[in-house]
């Protein structure tokens, strides 16, 4: 034996190729499982590339350890080890050599292997949603059942660009993963992104080109509480973008050649008493409602307006009320509007005094059904169970007692409906120097289309 070959037998060394080992080839086992689509449970990356990988390089780190310990022990004792002299004419030397050599490539990809895992691991919805399970159940949930864009990861619009964007969010995830260890997160969670306004407004325009659309046309179906759940139809001709007929347009206020700065007097930024805006050629003028200081638009910071302003639940919505949500689902079939009373009977349904999701759900079950089965006449029984799993599955969706969050906790800007929303700035009272204003016709966004 080699003095080279007796400094690595320490116990420590030995521990080290043994977990080294063992961990490497399970690492590759499991990644092939990955590959091949047999695991898809989203703690199944927390052990594959988080776990297994740090006990892979505790057992690399272990083995030179160890063959600091027994150097440091021989000359302890008086022996002073000598330097292994690396002899390339001797085959032997040459096989060592090689097989050092092939072994730290190996450990080399695959540490490589686990640290790209464990990056797109991490940028991938189940770990933002699932791991963290509690805290961002009611997001994960909107985004994946309620919103419009459940094939678009949260990482694309929860980061900024480039390596800024990047160590923000890594630097945030800490923090908040503190709170979660320590139980401190807050419930619900702040609305938010957390992103500088110029990183929403791209994240928004990769996928979205406001210039690209003209008018649409939106249908609004609201339905009364009497026993034929009567329907109101409201249908609006809205001026969305650059090729609208109007000349008008609401995405206006995302043109990049237009800078549009306001000030919010509240967290949820529904409060605006401030508007500054600066044309594509330099221009500003500022608008104020009556109750705007010259101290309070001097010292306050301005925020950008970008596209979350408006849009600020797109990605994980909460139905601002059950109405609102029992309304979109009867319009949409999911609820059958031919049970007497079901508009009435779902809304007083989704309101009741609930512990939990299991409570609730159990509860609106046996509440339904006993309605209808003291009704009298003869109820359809698939359109009852087809109204039961709908109304179970909008409690499940929008309201969530552990995180305190339920119906209207994320209030939408995107319209004037159930929040100020446009009013916010479009009510009349901005008033600038010239004596123009924020116009609040309705008229100048959308049109009503009579039927």
């Amino acid at each position: 034996m080699t003095r080279g070959e007796e400094v690595v037998r320490h116990p420590l060394s030995i521990a080290g190729v043994l977990i080294t080992t063992s961990t490497a080839v399970l690492f590759i086992a499991l990644l092939i499982a990955v590959l091949a689509g047999l695991l898809d449970n989203p703690y199944a990356g927390l052990v594959i590339f988080v776990a297994i990988p740090a006990l892979f390089v505790s057992g690399l780190l272990l083995i030179p350890a160890g063959a600091w310990l027994q150097r440091r022990k021989r000359e302890q004792s008086g022996v002073v080890p000598e330097w292994p002299v690396l002899d390339f004419r001797r085959p032997k030397v040459r096989r060592n050599v090689l097989v050092f050599t092939a072994l730290t490539a190996a450990n080399a990809v695959i540490v490589l292997l686990a640290g790209y895992g464990s990056l797109h691991w991490m940028e991938s919805p189940s770990f933002c949603g699932q791991v963290c399970h509690t805290p961002m159940h009611p997001q994960f949930t909107a985004w994946r059942a309620n919103g419009s864009h459940p094939g678009v990861a949260c990482v694309s619009c929860h980061i900024g660009e480039g390596a800024r964007g990047f160590v923000h969010a890594k630097a945030a995830g800490v923090r908040q993963l503190a709170h979660v260890v320590t139980d401190s997160y807050p419930r619900p969670i702040p609305a938010g992104a957390h992103l500088a306004p110029e990183a929403q407004a791209n994240a928004c325009r990769t996928c979205h080109k406001s210039e690209r659309v003209g008018d649409r046309i939106s249908v609004t179906r609201e339905y009364a509480d009497d026993e034929a759940n009567s329907e109101t139809m409201t249908v609006l001709e809205l001026h969305v973008g650059a090729g609208s007929e109007s000349g008008r347009a609401i995405h206006w206020h995302a043109n990049p050649a237009v800078r549009i700065e306001y000030i919010a007097t509240d967290a949820g930024r529904a409060t605006i008493p401030y508007v500054k805006v600066t044309d594509a050629n330099g221009r500003t003028k500022e608008y104020r409602t009556e109750e705007t200081t010259d101290e309070l638009a001097r010292t306050t910071p301005l925020r950008l307006m970008t596209c979350v302003d408006c849009h600020n639940t797109v990605g994980h919505p909460i139905a601002p009320s059950p109405e609102r949500a029992v309304d979109r689902a009867i319009a949409a079939g999911q609820i059958s509007r031919a049970l007497p009373f079901v508009r009435r009977e779902s809304v007083r349904a989704l309101t009741g005094p609930y512990g939990d999701e299991e409570d609730a759900e159990a509860a609106i079950d046996r509440r339904l059904r006993e309605l209808y089965a003291s009704g009298g006449g003869p109820i359809d029984q698939q359109s009852l169970e087809r109204t039961i799993a709908a109304v179970r599955s909008l409690y499940r969706r929008n309201v969530f007692p552990a995180m305190k969050v339920t119906w209207g906790s994320y209030p939408d800007h995107r319209s004037h409906i159930d929040t100020p929303g446009c009013v916010r700035c479009h009510d009349d009272s901005h008033l600038a120097s010239d004596g123009s204003t924020i116009s609040g016709d309705c008229e100048y966004c959308h049109k009503q289309i009579e039927r």
